[in-house]
């Protein structure tokens, strides 16, 4: 009876930590596309005024 006890407070220590694993890498995929999304909103944003300085400049220069 002992024995079946320890296996199963073993498989269940086992099954949280592969729970808490998974909980981790879900956790790492979500900031790894928020700061995917981060960077693209920036280069919008850097393009986006260098486009409008360029216009700028042609405006000036006309």
């Amino acid at each position: 009876m002992d024995d079946a006890k320890e296996t199963a407070e073993a498989v269940g220590e086992k099954i949280k930590r592969g729970f808490e694993d998974t909980t981790d890498r879900i956790g790492d995929k979500i900031d790894e596309h928020k700061a995917d999304a981060d960077v693209k909103k920036a280069e919008a944003e850097r393009d986006s005024v260098k486009t409008r300085n360029d216009i700028k400049e042609e405006l000036r220069d006309s």
